[in-house]
């Protein structure tokens, strides 16, 4: 019998959604980050991506167009939003509350960060729906 995402220890969740990141990058910009690193903390997931740019978009930062692979990149992260926070609120099983995303040219990293509804929040809920 195996543990549902949420109920996976720390180091496995981490682990899940880097790789669920990795994937719906790869699929919404046509190449993955060459490495990401989840960090879990009470009320925070913070995914570091590195290597994110695809071919085309180092070309075009050579060219002097960072600002456009920028402007891309927030456009491809407001796409996934949706899926990505969904992926998140599976694997930790809490609600995300917000979701923040940005990218550096060089070097080349990107943040995507969630916010999740405290724990005392959901607890006291769960209190009250049960009683």
């Amino acid at each position: 019998m195996t543990d549902s995402p949420a109920e996976l220890p720390q180091g496995p969740r981490s682990a899940a959604i880097s790789n669920m990141v990795v994937r719906f990058v790869s699929a919404y910009t046509g190449r993955g980050p060459t490495n990401a690193r989840t960090h879990i903390s009470e009320d925070l997931v913070t995914v570091v991506l590195k290597d994110t740019l695809t071919k085309g978009e180092r070309s075009l930062v050579r060219d002097g167009r960072e600002s456009l692979v920028l402007e891309m990149r927030k456009a491809f992260q407001n796409t996934m939003r949706e899926d990505l926070v969904a992926g998140v609120e599976a694997i930790i099983g809490r609600q995300v509350v917000a979701f923040m995303s940005d990218n550096h040219i060089d070097p080349d990293f990107a943040v995507e960060s969630f916010v999740l509804e405290p724990v005392s929040s959901t607890s006291t809920e769960r209190e009250q729906n049960s009683g």
